[in-house]
């Protein structure tokens, strides 16, 4: 079993869309995506890990999940800029867990180099808003996540890694931007963090 403190930086793009406004509404049409906005996010993360690895020869199996505080965040300006009205919108991630699977092989002449990948669930705080109305809501979702890292051995127990995750949390309702009107966030992220760990 390893415990691990970890910290890095987060970035990606999240997209906020809606099937429009309807006419009794500020004087639009359907069609007239009022909410709809694109922009990138960017942030730090910093948490915890627990796993467990099997060795067998070089090959080295194992299963962690973790779980961070993140603050991933990004906005624009220029939301809904087809229609009459542009205006500000955002989305922050404001937190961030994973629970994946991983397959290493040991390298180096004391096999102390383990080059690894990884994937599997990930789950995240999201916090969105529209200044149009104003309109936010949060969320607490589900999606997957794929990446790679390397963790070399310090001592006997000590360990230190580097580690590539994409995560996409997926497309989902948030909030109406206007009653009727739901408006659907989307959220991915590149995240590199590096981290420190214990074998017991």
């Amino acid at each position: 079993m390893q415990r691990r403190i970890a910290g890095g930086y987060g970035w990606g793009h999240s997209d906020q869309t809606d099937p429009g406004i309807p006419c009794d509404f500020f004087n639009t049409c359907p069609g007239t995506n009022a909410g709809d906005g694109s922009y990138g996010v960017h942030g730090g993360i910093l948490g915890g890990t627990l796993g467990y690895n099997w060795q067998n020869g070089p090959w080295v199996l194992g299963v962690e999940g973790d779980y961070s505080w993140a603050n991933i965040s990004g906005s624009s300006n220029t939301c809904g800029a087809t229609s009459p009205s542009p205006h500000a919108c955002g989305t922050n991630l404001d937190s961030l867990g994973t629970f994946r699977g991983r397959i290493g092989y040991a390298m180096g002449a004391t096999g102390n180099w383990l080059p690894y990948v990884t994937g599997g669930l990930a789950v995240g705080e999201l916090n969105a808003w529209d200044s149009l109305f104003p309109a936010s809501g949060s969320d607490f979702r589900a999606g997957w996540t794929v990446g790679g890292g390397v963790e070399v051995g310090i001592t006997r127990n000590w360990t230190a890694k580097v580690e590539y995750l994409y995560v996409d949390l997926g497309s989902q309702q948030m909030f109406n931007i206007v009653p009727g009107v739901p408006e659907t966030v989307s959220f991915t992220a590149n995240i590199i963090r590096g981290g420190i760990n214990y074998r017991f």
